[in-house]
């Protein structure tokens, strides 16, 4: 998506005239739907002061095309200027510019990484040559138009507030560099020649308006690349935040010691690429020769995972990468050098077949590791057991006197890197308010569906591309075949719909099995795992009345653990309880609401929720 789109004369008339800070800004607001801040419009207005006067050379045509703050698919990431042209033998060339307001930065031994004062702190940063390689390596990933156009992209960094020095061309930061030049303040004439030398003419073949309206190449999924990225293949280009978080883990990983336990703690949402990192933390520090696991309490992505990398791999290798969470009980101090805790929110406080084990799973798993990462999200707490908590972490942390650094993800990858559909879940749901109130402009297929049969027609439909959509519903419906496979669980009988429960057969494979499509999965299958479609039936216990959200956790099947105790719990606490319960059941639907890296199908059994969903997309 483009928010500003011209010719080069075109861009340049509107720097001339003042308007340009003005027309992205009413641009931004019409596509994306966003506002934005003073400090924004003003770099705005800064920076393409500057890149009109590199672009103010007769030698570079006043028809090639330019686009400002520019989309990038799959992600809420925005690449600052761009600019298309033909060059010598009529080849297409987009040329990429990472702008920067920055005038001083001091070095970082993290890989790729810079510091820089931006927000009103110093704070780690992807350093700019980087940042604009991998969105160039994002959009050649993501964007069929461009592979298949043969659409060169040449990335690059224009930082014009910045006196040269020794720290931002540092040898450190070379390889980077290599693939996306760095222009600094009095490098203008360079830039211009850059851009001179592969853009010759004009946009004659509208090579901005094929890219905007490019092919989607399907998004890539973790489970699939497992043995690709096993081997050394870098599948997944991190970016920004995510590159920060891989390199801090890896310099803890470094000087962690039996004398000084080192606790990473990393927050991030829904698709903000937490379990890539991990995966890539449990290759890299395998790969240098020290001793780590991945670890998850739910049992469904350590079991997709595996499966995906059997053949490829010895057995006892690849049980030896992964791990449950309540397997350190008996595990020597520092057994390990790093411990990766996926989905660290769902750790419970005891282990063991009856819950009877331990003291706590956090406290083991710390012991078990002279360093700890715990991705983290609170919001995706689902069961009464789930202790996993930014303060329960830093409670065991302390206690083992270990040092503590907290960072947060915040690149959105899944729900086709819509930020807003996230913001607009947590509103609707009324977990927290938010400024997105409806769905408008929001890229993101949601749809409500007056009839579950209808609902399951549309994911099979889905599904037939590629096997990457499935159903899903809140734990409303009692487990009948699992002692009887004749039955059915979810039966909703004035539609004639009926499904059975995934776990008999498949197990915590079904999100992956090809027969799959005709079982329904729960939050316990899904969890931690993405598929293209997601469709949700949302059960009798969460409903609404008089536009107020509401949980019945009453309407919960009698075999769901996630809620197990709960009536004790109302007896001896009720408040507390009563929040407790509420906040599990939202952020069950939340979960399974973010399931879906394209789109999101939902039923509803109450049809005040259905018609309160309709009403405020």
């Amino acid at each position: 998506m483009i928010v500003y789109q011209a010719t080069k004369e075109e861009f340049s008339n509107d720097v001339l005239t003042d308007k340009i800070e003005v027309k992205i800004l009413n641009f931004f607001k019409k596509h994306l739907n966003q506002n934005t801040s003073k400090q924004e419009i003003t770099s705005w207005k800064n920076s393409m002061q500057y890149m009109d006067r590199v672009l103010n050379d007769s030698s570079i045509p006043d028809d090639c095309g330019i686009a400002i703050e520019y989309q990038l698919p799959q992600s809420a990431k925005r690449i600052d200027f761009i600019l298309t042209g033909l060059g010598d033998n009529n080849d297409e060339y987009a040329i990429l510019v990472e702008l920067k307001q920055w005038s001083e930065a001091t070095l970082s031994v993290k890989d790729g990484i810079i510091n820089s004062f931006v927000g009103g702190n110093i704070r780690e940063l992807a350093h700019p040559s980087y940042q604009a390689w991998s969105y160039a390596s994002l959009l050649e990933n993501f964007n069929q138009t461009v592979s298949d156009d043969n659409i060169n992209l040449k990335p690059c960094a224009y930082l014009h507030n910045y006196n040269a020095d020794d720290v931002i061309t540092n040898e450190h930061y070379q390889e980077y560099i290599e693939r996306a030049p760095v222009f600094l303040r009095g490098d203008a004439i360079k830039l211009r020649d850059f851009i001179k030398q592969y853009v010759k003419f004009g946009d004659t073949r509208k090579i901005l308006y094929r890219i905007e309206q490019g092919k989607i190449r399907p998004s890539k999924m973790l489970a699939d690349n497992m043995a690709s990225m096993i081997k050394g293949n870098a599948e997944f280009i991190m970016i920004d935040d995510q590159k920060i978080v891989y390199e801090t883990a890896l310099g803890l990983t470094r000087k962690a010691s039996a004398n000084k336990k080192k606790v990473l703690i990393v927050k991030g949402g829904p698709g903000t690429g937490k379990s890539v990192v991990a995966i890539n933390l449990l290759v890299e520090i395998t790969k240098k020769g020290m001793l780590a696991q991945y670890v998850s309490k739910n049992a469904a992505p350590r079991a997709v995972y595996e499966n995906k990398l059997t053949g490829t791999l010895k057995k006892t290798v690849i049980s030896n990468l992964f791990s449950g969470s309540g397997a350190f009980i008996a595990t020597k101090s520092n057994t390990f050098d790093t411990l990766i805790v996926d989905e660290a929110h769902r750790l419970a406080q005891f282990s063991g077949l009856y819950s009877n084990l331990g003291e706590s799973q956090i406290k083991e798993i710390i012991n078990a590791a002279k360093c700890s990462v715990f991705f983290i999200d609170e919001d995706q707490r689902v069961t009464l057991n789930d202790v996993g908590s930014l303060e329960e972490i830093k409670k065991w942390a302390n206690l083992a006197n270990a040092d503590i650094e907290e960072l947060e993800l915040s690149s959105q990858f899944r729900c086709n890197g819509a930020d807003g559909y996230l913001a607009w879940l947590d509103h609707i749901l009324q977990i927290r308010k938010t400024a997105n109130t409806s769905l408008e402009g929001i890229d993101y297929d949601f749809k409500v569906f007056s009839s579950p049969a209808e609902l399951k027609e549309a994911i099979v439909e889905k599904n037939k591309i590629n096997n990457k959509s499935r159903m899903v519903a809140g734990y409303c419906w009692e487990w009948n075949s699992r002692r009887n496979p004749a039955l059915y669980d979810v039966v909703i009988p004035e539609f004639d719909f009926k499904m059975r429960w995934n776990l008999t057969t498949d197990g915590s494979l079904w999100i992956i099995s090809p027969d799959s499509i005709n079982e329904i999965g729960c939050i316990h299958t899904c969890q931690g795992l993405e598929v293209d479609y997601i469709g949700v039936i949302i059960g009798a216990d969460l409903l609404v009345e008089n536009d107020k959200v509401l949980t019945q956790p009453l309407a919960r099947a009698k075999a769901d653990k996630s809620v197990f105790g709960y009536k004790k719990l109302l007896n001896e606490k009720p408040e507390e309880g009563k929040e407790k319960l509420r906040s599990i059941i939202k952020n069950t639907y939340r979960t399974l609401m973010t399931r879906g890296m394209k789109g999101c199908y939902v039923y509803c059994v109450d049809k005040s929720m259905e018609e309160y969903l309709n009403s405020n997309k």
